[in-house]
């Protein structure tokens, strides 16, 4: 029986960069009507489970709750028997137990904080992350109909790799181990303490490593972007160094554009590692401060390809028009 599975964040969207900058809300009931959508795309396409993670305000338990009262499913949709804890623990978590439950896709509602958090479970499982967080460089925008149709063909195909994209990260090693990674930026701020997670203040930021940043990126990132582009699918990163060399116009967050300083920067290579220099320091992977350096720390921030499998959405969609998939011929009478 072909699976799938939803993982959608309730605090995405919701941090200090609401305070101090400009950034889109998207609350909770909206999350919901997202998932009733992705769901009904689903069903559309013959999918019988569907396991989407509990989580603290209930997107799972409503949307279910909404389309049944509707008669628009029936017992499709399970939530997963999970214990949650109200952090990005829960996505990583919920994650993993879609894999061993053998899902062949799983859709995101989140920002890149939460497809960092659910592709350090999900293993080969692909994702489909539609936006709805802050900085949204890895998510898309996308209507959760023909994303949830896009879910149910992946699930019911033989795997095909050309649907699916294979994303780089930057993995972090302290003290020779490996403690976390991020999909998109890796940055390294004098902050001393993780606080209030989200990075927004440059006066602090020494050091920033991408393994991608365009000129339509938001975040950190963008100063890539606007200084030395990487596209998503380029075998390389950037790494960035703050100072007084030169100086770059970015939107360093939502309605927030601001000239950063730079010293110098660097192409990444596949395998290439960057030195933390600042100690002591924080670094924020994906917008959010999570490793502490103390001054007797070492550590380094590699580039890789180990992140995870990211669904082709309009390919997959092509493919089933191709295929007739969506098309029924009228019996002759």
């Amino acid at each position: 029986m072909s699976r799938v599975g939803i993982i959608a964040n309730p605090a995405s969207g919701k941090d200090i960069r609401r305070l101090v900058a400009y950034g889109t809300v998207i609350d909770n009931e909206e999350k919901v009507n997202i998932a009733k959508r992705v769901i009904l795309g689903m069903v559309s396409m013959g999918i019988k489970e569907i396991f989407i993670m509990p989580d603290t305000f209930g997107i799972g338990d409503k949307a279910i709750y909404q389309l049944k009262k509707r008669k628009s499913i029936d017992n499709q949709v399970k939530i997963l028997e999970m214990t949650i804890e109200g952090s990005q623990n829960d996505s990583t978590k919920a994650a993993n137990l879609m894999k061993e439950k053998g899902v062949k896709c799983i859709v995101t509602l989140g920002g890149d904080g939460t497809n960092r958090a659910v592709s350090k479970g999900c293993g080969g499982v692909p994702l489909i992350p539609i936006s709805t967080g802050t900085n949204n460089v890895f998510p898309r925008f996308m209507e959760g109909t023909y994303a949830g149709i896009a879910a149910g063909l992946i699930a019911g195909w033989p795997e095909d790799k050309e649907l699916f994209v294979v994303n780089k990260r930057l993995v972090v090693v302290k003290n020779g181990k490996k403690v976390d990674s991020a999909l998109i930026d890796a940055v390294v701020s004098r902050e001393i303490f993780i606080g209030a997670r989200a990075v927004w203040d440059m006066e602090k930021v020494t050091q920033i490593i991408i393994t991608r940043g365009e000129p339509t990126n938001i975040g950190l990132s963008s100063i890539g972007g606007y200084l030395y582009p990487i596209k998503w699918d380029e075998p390389k990163g950037l790494y960035i160094e703050i100072g007084n060399n030169l100086t770059v116009r970015a939107p360093i967050a939502p309605g927030i554009v601001k000239e950063v300083g730079i010293k110098k920067y660097t192409v990444l290579n596949i395998g290439d590692k960057v030195e933390v220099k600042t100690k002591p320091c924080t670094i924020a992977l994906d917008g959010e401060r999570e490793v502490e350096f103390t001054q007797n720390d070492k550590g380094y921030i590699m580039l890789d390809t180990g992140g995870p499998r990211v669904v082709d959405v309009k390919k997959t969609l092509l493919k089933g028009v191709k295929n007739r998939i969506f098309i029924k011929e009228r019996e002759e009478i």
